[in-house]
């Protein structure tokens, strides 16, 4: 049976179970006979990367030998957090594809010249998103970032708030800034991305959905639902 390993660079764990259901699920609507998903959480860091500080500790923690054993044993690999932490050196460690949910939800938005934004809950890590946006060659056609208010870690023990929050930001990626796709900047909110889907008349990605699109053609294995 093929294997997809999700890796969460958060530790917090019901954060990676969240993930794996909304990949098995997506899987399971887009294939006759989908790889089965595993979850991996990482033993160090921070249960939510919402800083810099964060996102180093989260690259590191991405490549402890016991990660790196698991995702060896599996057929593709989903870094599952926005900045896409200790990507290229996991990489460089497997022989099996590794996609990012950041690297490939940012890809999907600007897909054909698209112009799109990103909500998120994270202001403190505006310099990283959009420094990967331009490493991906798409700054020419980045609306920019809209960010909820508040202690981002609070506002995601309450589902009800985060998900209403980041339709402000949607709406603002939108009307202020003129984005044509906007994706939802982060691992954490999985489930807030998949209610935002059905809101808007433009398309709001989801980027644990997008990241097991990618992988799927890196795998070469055929959607066929």
């Amino acid at each position: 049976m093929t294997q997809i390993l999700l890796i969460n660079p958060n530790t917090s764990t019901a954060t990676t179970q969240m993930m794996v259901d909304i990949a098995r699920s997506y899987l399971a609507s887009a294939m006759a006979s989908p790889p089965t998903v595993v979850g991996a959480t990482v033993a160090r860091g921070a249960p939510m990367i919402v800083n810099e500080q964060d996102l180093a500790g989260a690259a590191d923690a991405v490549n402890d030998p016991q990660i790196v054993a698991l995702a060896a044993q599996a057929d593709g690999v989903i870094v599952g957090a926005f900045g896409d932490p200790g990507i290229e050196a996991l990489r460089a460690r497997l022989d099996v594809p590794v996609v990012g949910i950041g690297a490939t939800s940012v890809r999907e938005a600007g897909a054909g010249g698209r112009r799109f934004g990103i909500a998120t809950t994270t202001p403190r890590l505006a310099n990283s998103i959009a420094s990967n946006v331009r490493k991906l060659g798409l700054g020419a056609t980045f609306t920019g970032a809209r960010f909820t208010t508040g202690d981002p870690i609070a506002l995601g023990d309450v589902p009800s708030q985060l998900e209403n929050r980041l339709a402000d930001a949607v709406q603002a990626c939108i009307r202020q800034d003129g984005a044509q796709a906007v994706v939802i900047g982060g691992g954490p909110l999985g489930e807030a991305a998949q209610a935002l889907c059905e809101r808007f008349s433009i398309p709001v990605i989801g980027p644990v959905p997008a990241a097991c699109r990618a992988l799927l053609q890196a795998m070469r294995l055929g959607e066929a639902a």
